[in-house]
């Protein structure tokens, strides 16, 4: 579903997803489970204008600056080890490079990548989850792990130097998925927190088990929100605060975020199927329009 979702650029054209293996698959983005196996029903229903239309709202990606390549690796085709996506990443790049001429770095105008996110988009080094192994004397390595080094301006903002292990930016389909589970929180982070604000404040809660559940799931609900509202929803994930780096906000709600790469090896994976090179001196620019709206199906049990 994502996939054919990443690749449909007519806002008319309707979208329908089949979940073909519900043992291993939720599949939200589906029709229900039960038309599975009963799909001469599902359509039917369809035939007989028994369902309602889902307007889902889909991300836009521009890119610019230096070392543009804009040919996507598509991760769903083979399953890459980590230096045979580098390598995709290089081929592509290379292809690019000679089919155009320029073999030397120019900066490259602004221009909207060919695809759409359902979900989100995640910008990140390849190794921000990996153990690098540094030489560092004869005979001894050091263990270190590579952050991803980018600049981020939210809604035409202040840039602000940021160091952390990725960003995700999704949409409100997205807010259900890979967002929520990097956001949420445990019932057992909410009760320690507020024990703590209980004994700073010097007052009294009532810690039961049944209030820190509910405040859990309000706190974890507002994370969620609606497929057809037109926002973007970043999370910097695992960020670094020091002296150069900072995070004023880890969260929060957005219509356009832009983010310049600093990195050595980065991706721009769009929807966990597609992935673009994103090195240093690439900018992009993160947003929505109404002409990128996805027509998708409801259908009730």
């Amino acid at each position: 579903m994502l996939l054919v979702a990443s690749k449909v650029l007519n806002k008319d054209k309707p979208v329908v997803g089949v979940n073909t293996d519900p043992e291993r698959s939720e599949g939200h983005l589906c029709l229900p489970v039960r038309y599975t196996r009963a799909f001469p029903e599902a359509l039917d229903k369809l035939c007989r204008g028994e369902f309602r239309w889902l307007w889902r709202q889909r991300i836009r990606l521009h890119l610019e600056g230096t070392g543009i390549n804009p040919t996507p690796v598509d991760l769903h085709e083979q399953q890459l080890s980590l230096e045979q996506h580098n390598q995709a990443h290089r081929i592509t790049t290379m292809d690019h490079q000679n089919r155009s001429g320029t073999l030397q770095q120019t900066y490259s105008k602004s221009s909207l990548l060919p695809v759409r996110s359902l979900n989100e988009i995640f910008i990140g080094e390849s190794l921000s989850s990996r153990a690098k192994l540094k030489p560092f004397k004869p005979h001894v390595k050091l263990l270190l792990h590579r952050a991803s080094y980018y600049e981020i301006s939210v809604d035409d903002g202040p840039w602000e130097k940021q160091k952390s292990s990725g960003l995700s930016i999704c949409t409100g389909t997205g807010s259900k998925a890979w967002s929520y589970n990097i956001n949420k929180l445990a019932e057992q982070s909410v009760e320690e927190v507020l024990k703590i604000g209980a004994n700073r404040a010097g007052v009294k809660l009532p810690l039961s088990r049944e209030f820190i559940e509910r405040v859990t799931d309000e706190y974890n609900e507002s994370l969620v929100f609606s497929p057809e509202e037109r926002r973007l929803f970043y999370s910097v994930r695992e960020p670094i605060s020091n002296r150069v780096f900072s995070s004023s906000r880890q969260r929060g709600f957005a219509n356009k975020v832009c983010v310049r790469s600093r990195c050595w090896d980065a991706c721009m994976v769009v929807d966990g199927g597609t992935s673009f090179e994103f090195n240093d001196g690439a900018i992009a620019t993160v947003s929505m329009s109404e002409e990128d709206q996805l027509r998708t199906v409801l259908l009730e049990n």
